[in-house]
Protein backbone atom coordinates (compact mmCIF):
# COMPACT_ATOMS: atom_id res chain seq x y z
CA UNK A 1 0.00 0.00 0.00
CA UNK A 2 1.00 3.63 -0.29
CA UNK A 3 2.15 5.10 3.02
CA UNK A 4 0.15 8.30 2.63
CA UNK A 5 -0.44 8.36 6.38
CA UNK A 6 0.41 6.59 9.60
CA UNK A 7 -2.15 3.79 9.70
CA UNK A 8 -1.42 3.00 13.37
CA UNK A 9 -2.44 6.53 14.38
CA UNK A 10 -6.20 5.96 14.25
CA UNK A 11 -9.35 6.47 16.32
CA UNK A 12 -10.40 2.85 16.00
CA UNK A 13 -7.29 1.57 17.84
CA UNK A 14 -6.46 -0.97 15.16
CA UNK A 15 -2.85 -2.00 14.52
CA UNK A 16 -1.57 -2.33 10.98
CA UNK A 17 0.63 -5.32 11.89
CA UNK A 18 -2.51 -7.27 12.87
CA UNK A 19 -3.71 -7.10 9.27
CA UNK A 20 -0.48 -7.70 7.36
CA UNK A 21 -0.11 -11.20 6.00
CA UNK A 22 0.71 -13.01 2.77
CA UNK A 23 -2.17 -15.14 1.47
CA UNK A 24 -1.76 -17.11 -1.77
CA UNK A 25 1.02 -14.76 -2.81
CA UNK A 26 -1.01 -11.61 -2.12
CA UNK A 27 -0.43 -9.12 0.69
CA UNK A 28 -3.17 -8.04 3.07
CA UNK A 29 -3.08 -4.74 4.92
CA UNK A 30 -4.99 -2.15 6.94
CA UNK A 31 -6.40 0.94 5.22
CA UNK A 32 -7.78 4.10 6.84
CA UNK A 33 -10.00 6.79 5.29
CA UNK A 34 -10.40 10.15 7.05
CA UNK A 35 -12.21 13.44 6.53
CA UNK A 36 -12.19 16.90 8.11
CA UNK A 37 -15.16 16.04 10.36
CA UNK A 38 -13.13 13.56 12.38
CA UNK A 39 -14.87 10.59 10.80
CA UNK A 40 -12.72 7.56 10.10
CA UNK A 41 -13.31 4.32 8.20
CA UNK A 42 -10.96 1.35 8.55
CA UNK A 43 -10.94 -1.73 6.34
CA UNK A 44 -8.73 -4.51 5.03
CA UNK A 45 -8.30 -5.70 1.46
CA UNK A 46 -9.20 -9.26 2.54
CA UNK A 47 -12.80 -9.42 1.33
CA UNK A 48 -12.68 -5.60 1.25
CA UNK A 49 -14.04 -6.01 4.80
CA UNK A 50 -14.91 -2.86 6.73
CA UNK A 51 -13.52 -2.99 10.27
CA UNK A 52 -14.64 0.27 11.88
CA UNK A 53 -16.65 3.39 11.10
CA UNK A 54 -15.96 6.04 13.72
CA UNK A 55 -18.59 8.81 13.83
CA UNK A 56 -19.74 11.31 16.50
CA UNK A 57 -23.06 11.38 18.35
CA UNK A 58 -25.11 14.43 19.41
CA UNK A 59 -22.56 15.18 22.18
CA UNK A 60 -19.57 14.75 19.88
CA UNK A 61 -18.68 11.35 21.37
CA UNK A 62 -17.10 9.16 18.70
CA UNK A 63 -17.88 5.44 18.53
CA UNK A 64 -17.60 2.56 16.08
CA UNK A 65 -21.01 2.03 14.44
CA UNK A 66 -20.17 -1.16 12.53
CA UNK A 67 -19.81 -4.71 13.86
CA UNK A 68 -16.15 -5.22 12.99
CA UNK A 69 -13.11 -7.31 13.91
CA UNK A 70 -9.70 -6.16 15.17
CA UNK A 71 -7.36 -8.61 13.39
CA UNK A 72 -7.12 -10.35 10.03
CA UNK A 73 -7.26 -13.73 11.77
CA UNK A 74 -10.63 -12.83 13.26
CA UNK A 75 -11.93 -11.59 9.90
CA UNK A 76 -10.92 -14.84 8.20
CA UNK A 77 -12.39 -17.02 10.96
CA UNK A 78 -15.46 -14.91 11.72
CA UNK A 79 -18.61 -16.89 12.64
CA UNK A 80 -20.34 -14.42 10.27
CA UNK A 81 -18.20 -14.88 7.12
CA UNK A 82 -19.93 -12.04 5.22
CA UNK A 83 -19.48 -9.47 8.00
CA UNK A 84 -19.04 -6.04 6.30
CA UNK A 85 -17.48 -7.60 3.19
CA UNK A 86 -17.95 -7.02 -0.53
CA UNK A 87 -20.27 -9.68 -1.91
CA UNK A 88 -19.96 -11.20 -5.37
CA UNK A 89 -20.40 -12.39 -7.93
CA UNK A 90 -24.00 -12.60 -6.82
CA UNK A 91 -25.40 -10.95 -3.70
CA UNK A 92 -28.28 -12.84 -2.08
CA UNK A 93 -29.59 -16.26 -3.17
CA UNK A 94 -29.93 -18.21 -6.39
CA UNK A 95 -32.39 -21.10 -6.16
CA UNK A 96 -30.68 -24.50 -6.10
CA UNK A 97 -27.54 -22.78 -7.41
CA UNK A 98 -28.79 -23.11 -10.99
CA UNK A 99 -29.49 -20.68 -13.82
CA UNK A 100 -29.45 -20.66 -17.61
CA UNK A 101 -27.79 -18.34 -20.12
CA UNK A 102 -28.51 -18.82 -23.82
CA UNK A 103 -29.91 -22.28 -23.09
CA UNK A 104 -26.87 -23.51 -21.15
CA UNK A 105 -27.34 -24.41 -17.49
CA UNK A 106 -24.74 -23.31 -14.96
CA UNK A 107 -24.32 -24.91 -11.54
CA UNK A 108 -23.01 -22.81 -8.67
CA UNK A 109 -21.56 -23.87 -5.35
CA UNK A 110 -24.33 -24.59 -2.83
CA UNK A 111 -23.73 -23.03 0.60
CA UNK A 112 -27.11 -22.11 2.11
CA UNK A 113 -29.51 -25.03 2.44
CA UNK A 114 -30.34 -26.01 -1.16
CA UNK A 115 -29.26 -22.63 -2.55
CA UNK A 116 -26.22 -20.58 -3.52
CA UNK A 117 -25.74 -17.54 -1.27
CA UNK A 118 -23.58 -14.43 -1.78
CA UNK A 119 -21.43 -15.89 -4.55
CA UNK A 120 -20.63 -19.15 -2.76
CA UNK A 121 -18.39 -20.08 0.18
CA UNK A 122 -15.29 -18.72 -1.60
CA UNK A 123 -16.89 -15.66 -3.16
CA UNK A 124 -15.52 -12.11 -3.18
CA UNK A 125 -15.74 -11.98 0.63
CA UNK A 126 -12.84 -14.45 0.87
CA UNK A 127 -10.41 -13.07 -1.70
CA UNK A 128 -7.52 -10.64 -1.36
CA UNK A 129 -8.23 -7.52 -3.41
CA UNK A 130 -5.43 -5.48 -4.93
CA UNK A 131 -5.54 -2.10 -3.20
CA UNK A 132 -4.10 1.32 -3.92
CA UNK A 133 -4.60 4.23 -1.52
CA UNK A 134 -4.82 7.43 -3.58
CA UNK A 135 -5.10 9.82 -0.62
CA UNK A 136 -6.71 9.99 2.82
CA UNK A 137 -10.19 9.99 1.22
CA UNK A 138 -9.92 7.23 -1.38
CA UNK A 139 -8.79 3.63 -1.91
CA UNK A 140 -9.12 1.75 -5.22
CA UNK A 141 -9.69 -2.01 -4.99
CA UNK A 142 -9.41 -4.49 -7.85
CA UNK A 143 -10.14 -8.20 -8.31
CA UNK A 144 -10.09 -10.48 -11.33
CA UNK A 145 -12.50 -13.39 -10.96
CA UNK A 146 -11.59 -16.25 -13.28
CA UNK A 147 -13.95 -18.03 -15.67
CA UNK A 148 -15.67 -20.83 -13.75
CA UNK A 149 -14.96 -19.44 -10.27
CA UNK A 150 -17.69 -20.83 -7.98
CA UNK A 151 -19.46 -21.95 -11.18
CA UNK A 152 -19.93 -18.50 -12.75
CA UNK A 153 -19.08 -18.08 -16.46
CA UNK A 154 -16.63 -15.52 -17.82
CA UNK A 155 -13.56 -13.75 -16.48
CA UNK A 156 -14.97 -10.82 -14.49
CA UNK A 157 -12.72 -7.82 -13.79
CA UNK A 158 -14.00 -5.71 -10.89
CA UNK A 159 -12.81 -2.25 -9.85
CA UNK A 160 -14.23 -0.75 -6.69
CA UNK A 161 -13.64 2.60 -5.04
CA UNK A 162 -14.11 3.29 -1.33
CA UNK A 163 -14.41 7.04 -0.65
CA UNK A 164 -15.09 9.12 2.45
CA UNK A 165 -15.91 12.74 1.67
CA UNK A 166 -16.18 15.78 3.95
CA UNK A 167 -19.98 15.46 4.05
CA UNK A 168 -19.62 12.21 6.02
CA UNK A 169 -20.61 10.16 2.99
CA UNK A 170 -19.08 6.72 2.57
CA UNK A 171 -19.33 6.21 -1.19
CA UNK A 172 -18.84 2.81 -2.85
CA UNK A 173 -18.44 2.84 -6.64
CA UNK A 174 -18.37 -0.47 -8.52
CA UNK A 175 -17.41 -1.26 -12.11
CA UNK A 176 -17.09 -4.66 -13.77
CA UNK A 177 -16.42 -6.06 -17.22
CA UNK A 178 -16.51 -9.61 -18.54
CA UNK A 179 -15.06 -11.55 -21.47
CA UNK A 180 -18.13 -13.83 -21.64
CA UNK A 181 -21.83 -13.40 -21.00
CA UNK A 182 -22.40 -13.75 -17.26
CA UNK A 183 -24.46 -12.54 -14.30
CA UNK A 184 -23.40 -9.90 -11.76
CA UNK A 185 -25.00 -8.58 -8.57
CA UNK A 186 -22.51 -6.88 -6.25
CA UNK A 187 -23.24 -5.46 -2.80
CA UNK A 188 -21.71 -4.63 0.57
CA UNK A 189 -22.83 -6.57 3.63
CA UNK A 190 -22.18 -3.94 6.33
CA UNK A 191 -23.76 -4.56 9.76
CA UNK A 192 -24.59 -1.20 11.39
CA UNK A 193 -25.43 -0.29 14.97
CA UNK A 194 -25.72 3.48 15.44
CA UNK A 195 -25.50 3.14 19.24
CA UNK A 196 -21.89 1.94 18.85
CA UNK A 197 -20.50 -1.52 19.49
CA UNK A 198 -20.10 -2.70 23.09
CA UNK A 199 -19.93 -5.82 25.28
CA UNK A 200 -22.65 -6.76 24.60
CA UNK A 201 -23.71 -4.61 21.67
CA UNK A 202 -27.28 -3.40 22.15
CA UNK A 203 -30.15 -4.45 19.92
CA UNK A 204 -31.05 -2.41 16.84
CA UNK A 205 -34.74 -2.98 17.57
CA UNK A 206 -35.05 0.55 18.99
CA UNK A 207 -33.50 2.15 15.89
CA UNK A 208 -36.02 4.14 13.86
CA UNK A 209 -36.31 3.28 10.17
CA UNK A 210 -37.89 4.50 6.95
CA UNK A 211 -37.52 2.78 3.56
CA UNK A 212 -38.48 4.40 0.26
CA UNK A 213 -40.41 1.41 -0.98
CA UNK A 214 -44.04 0.51 -1.74
CA UNK A 215 -43.29 -3.14 -2.54
CA UNK A 216 -41.22 -6.02 -1.18
CA UNK A 217 -40.32 -9.51 -2.41
CA UNK A 218 -41.83 -12.37 -0.34
CA UNK A 219 -39.72 -15.50 0.22
CA UNK A 220 -40.36 -19.20 0.74
CA UNK A 221 -39.04 -21.40 3.55
CA UNK A 222 -35.56 -21.48 1.95
CA UNK A 223 -35.50 -17.66 1.53
CA UNK A 224 -35.99 -17.83 -2.24
CA UNK A 225 -38.50 -15.38 -3.80
CA UNK A 226 -41.95 -16.87 -4.32
CA UNK A 227 -42.19 -14.89 -7.55
CA UNK A 228 -44.61 -12.33 -6.19
CA UNK A 229 -43.95 -8.63 -5.69
CA UNK A 230 -46.24 -7.54 -2.86
CA UNK A 231 -47.42 -4.21 -1.50
CA UNK A 232 -46.09 -3.28 1.94
CA UNK A 233 -49.30 -1.45 2.87
CA UNK A 234 -51.24 -2.94 5.83
CA UNK A 235 -48.31 -5.26 6.71
CA UNK A 236 -45.41 -5.07 9.20
CA UNK A 237 -43.13 -4.78 6.14
CA UNK A 238 -44.24 -1.16 5.69
CA UNK A 239 -41.52 1.38 6.52
CA UNK A 240 -42.77 4.16 4.25
CA UNK A 241 -43.32 6.12 7.47
CA UNK A 242 -41.04 5.89 10.48
CA UNK A 243 -41.24 2.84 12.74
CA UNK A 244 -39.02 1.28 15.36
CA UNK A 245 -37.35 -1.74 13.73
CA UNK A 246 -38.50 -3.93 16.61
CA UNK A 247 -42.04 -2.57 16.80
CA UNK A 248 -43.53 -5.33 14.61
CA UNK A 249 -40.58 -7.69 14.13
CA UNK A 250 -42.15 -10.46 16.22
CA UNK A 251 -45.64 -10.14 14.71
CA UNK A 252 -47.47 -13.30 13.70
CA UNK A 253 -46.79 -12.57 10.04
CA UNK A 254 -45.62 -15.41 7.80
CA UNK A 255 -42.76 -13.52 6.17
CA UNK A 256 -41.29 -12.44 9.52
CA UNK A 257 -41.65 -15.97 10.88
CA UNK A 258 -39.80 -17.41 7.86
CA UNK A 259 -36.99 -14.84 8.14
CA UNK A 260 -36.82 -14.90 11.96
CA UNK A 261 -37.23 -11.15 11.54
CA UNK A 262 -36.55 -8.93 8.54
CA UNK A 263 -34.46 -10.53 5.80
CA UNK A 264 -36.21 -9.26 2.70
CA UNK A 265 -35.49 -7.34 -0.47
CA UNK A 266 -37.41 -4.07 -0.84
CA UNK A 267 -38.24 -2.74 -4.30
CA UNK A 268 -37.09 0.87 -4.19
CA UNK A 269 -39.26 3.65 -5.58
CA UNK A 270 -37.45 5.04 -8.62
CA UNK A 271 -38.37 7.74 -11.11
CA UNK A 272 -35.79 6.32 -13.55
CA UNK A 273 -33.91 2.99 -13.48
CA UNK A 274 -30.28 3.35 -12.33
CA UNK A 275 -30.90 6.78 -10.79
CA UNK A 276 -28.83 7.48 -7.68
CA UNK A 277 -31.70 8.04 -5.27
CA UNK A 278 -32.77 7.87 -1.63
CA UNK A 279 -33.35 4.34 -0.30
CA UNK A 280 -33.56 4.41 3.51
CA UNK A 281 -32.89 6.33 6.71
CA UNK A 282 -32.06 4.91 10.13
CA UNK A 283 -31.87 6.86 13.42
CA UNK A 284 -30.67 5.88 16.88
CA UNK A 285 -33.08 7.76 19.21
CA UNK A 286 -30.54 7.85 22.07
CA UNK A 287 -27.31 9.04 20.42
CA UNK A 288 -29.22 10.77 17.57
CA UNK A 289 -26.76 9.34 15.04
CA UNK A 290 -28.32 8.93 11.61
CA UNK A 291 -27.58 6.83 8.54
CA UNK A 292 -29.02 7.61 5.10
CA UNK A 293 -28.70 5.19 2.19
CA UNK A 294 -28.65 6.19 -1.48
CA UNK A 295 -28.15 3.80 -4.38
CA UNK A 296 -28.44 3.26 -8.12
CA UNK A 297 -29.67 -0.30 -7.45
CA UNK A 298 -33.35 -1.31 -7.81
CA UNK A 299 -33.51 -2.96 -4.39
CA UNK A 300 -32.15 -3.03 -0.87
CA UNK A 301 -32.08 -6.10 1.36
CA UNK A 302 -33.09 -5.27 4.93
CA UNK A 303 -31.49 -7.78 7.32
CA UNK A 304 -31.82 -7.37 11.07
CA UNK A 305 -28.98 -9.64 12.17
CA UNK A 306 -31.40 -12.40 13.18
CA UNK A 307 -28.72 -15.12 13.10
CA UNK A 308 -25.96 -13.29 14.98
CA UNK A 309 -25.04 -15.48 17.94
CA UNK A 310 -23.09 -13.30 20.36
CA UNK A 311 -19.61 -13.90 18.93
CA UNK A 312 -16.75 -11.64 19.86
CA UNK A 313 -15.66 -8.71 17.70
CA UNK A 314 -13.29 -5.76 17.96
CA UNK A 315 -11.82 -4.95 21.40
CA UNK A 316 -14.01 -7.45 23.25
CA UNK A 317 -17.36 -6.27 21.84
CA UNK A 318 -19.93 -9.02 21.38
CA UNK A 319 -22.64 -9.26 18.74
CA UNK A 320 -25.89 -10.94 19.91
CA UNK A 321 -28.91 -11.60 17.70
CA UNK A 322 -30.34 -8.41 16.18
CA UNK A 323 -27.40 -6.25 17.23
CA UNK A 324 -26.78 -5.14 13.65
CA UNK A 325 -28.87 -3.98 10.70
CA UNK A 326 -27.87 -4.32 7.04
CA UNK A 327 -28.95 -2.30 4.02
CA UNK A 328 -27.57 -4.35 1.11
CA UNK A 329 -28.13 -2.39 -2.11
CA UNK A 330 -28.63 -4.92 -4.89
CA UNK A 331 -30.68 -6.43 -7.67
CA UNK A 332 -33.35 -8.86 -6.56
CA UNK A 333 -32.62 -12.38 -5.27
CA UNK A 334 -32.82 -15.21 -7.82
CA UNK A 335 -33.10 -12.71 -10.69
CA UNK A 336 -31.44 -15.07 -13.23
CA UNK A 337 -34.46 -17.36 -12.81
CA UNK A 338 -37.07 -14.58 -12.90
CA UNK A 339 -37.15 -12.95 -16.31
CA UNK A 340 -39.54 -10.21 -15.11
CA UNK A 341 -37.05 -9.03 -12.44
CA UNK A 342 -34.52 -6.37 -13.57
CA UNK A 343 -31.77 -8.11 -15.52
CA UNK A 344 -28.44 -9.07 -13.91
CA UNK A 345 -26.90 -10.21 -17.20
CA UNK A 346 -23.60 -8.61 -18.25
CA UNK A 347 -22.17 -9.03 -21.75
CA UNK A 348 -18.63 -8.30 -23.00
CA UNK A 349 -19.97 -5.16 -24.73
CA UNK A 350 -21.23 -3.66 -21.46
CA UNK A 351 -19.80 -2.27 -18.22
CA UNK A 352 -21.53 -2.98 -14.91
CA UNK A 353 -21.76 0.14 -12.77
CA UNK A 354 -23.20 0.78 -9.32
CA UNK A 355 -22.93 3.54 -6.73
CA UNK A 356 -24.14 3.19 -3.15
CA UNK A 357 -23.74 5.88 -0.48
CA UNK A 358 -23.97 5.55 3.30
CA UNK A 359 -24.26 9.04 4.76
CA UNK A 360 -23.75 9.58 8.48
CA UNK A 361 -25.09 12.48 10.50
CA UNK A 362 -26.71 13.64 13.74
CA UNK A 363 -30.40 14.45 14.12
Amino acid sequence: MDDTQNQDDNRCQLKRQDFQRSLSGKQTDLYILRNNKGTEIAFTNYGAAILAIMVPDKEGNIANVILGHDSLENVINSPEPFLNTTIGRYGNRIAKGKFKLDGKEYNLTINNGPNSLHGGPDGFHRVVWEAHQEDKHTVILMYESQDGEEGFPGKLTVTMKYRLDDENRFIIDYEATTDKKTIVNLTNHAFFNLSGIAAPTSTIENHLLTINSDFYIPIDETSIPTGEICKVIHTPMDFRTIYRIGERINDNFEQLIIGHGYDHCYVLNKTQPNDLSYAAKCIDPITKRTLEVYTTEPGVQLYTGNWLNGFKGAHGATFPARSGVCFEAQHFPDSPNRTYFPSVILTPEETYRQTTIYKFGVE
